[in-house]
């Protein structure tokens, strides 16, 4: 983290991110939306470099699920690099990391709702492409991935709504 300095916010969104790209079982999408959570909130209080806890920093995924993540998003990813340049770099500056630190909370509280294995694919994008855009200085890609996370967010109340009406009609 302390290596890292201001990319360290960017590097730990894409890797919380990056599990939830892909169907993933009920508890990774959970874990990781909490720590995304937590995450925002520091860049949202203006903290310039992210703090985890040593129990959390000694903690791992296992090697076959994580293998299974990268092998699966990393042709994604190395596409998504080739087009990715500097550009609205207003949008990744330091003065726009709380405001960021803010579209990262609500995405991460989507994740935590979120419905399981296919609910979080979206969310998951959009947290990986904001995250990238952070490590590019890329503002499209941040704009990008907002618009995926809006999205994401919307299919999450949809499925909201449908179970409530459901439920709501077996009893009412």
């Amino acid at each position: 983290m302390a290596a890292l300095q201001d990319r360290a916010y960017a590097l730990l969104v894409v890797l919380l991110g990056l599990p939830n790209c892909l169907p993933m079982p009920p508890p990774i999408p959970l874990v990781c939306g909490f720590v995304l959570a937590f995450v925002a909130l520091q860049m949202l209080m203006g903290r310039r470099i992210p703090w985890l806890p040593q129990a959390l920093l000694k903690r791992s995924i296992g090697k076959p699920e994580l293998s299974r993540a990268i092998g699966r998003a990393l042709p994604a990813l190395t596409w998504l690099e080739r087009f990715s340049k500097p550009r609205l770099t207003m949008l990744g500056g330091s003065y726009a990391v709380p405001i960021l630190g803010l579209v990262i909370l609500v995405l991460a509280l989507g994740l935590i709702v979120a419905a399981p294995f296919i609910g979080q694919i979206p969310l998951g994008l959009a947290v990986c492409l904001v995250g990238l855009g952070l490590v590019e200085r890329d503002g499209v890609l941040i704009i990008v991935g907002a618009v995926f996370g809006a999205a994401g967010l919307l299919l999450s109340a949809g499925f909201a709504y449908a179970i409530f009406s459901g439920i709501q009609e077996l009893f009412f």
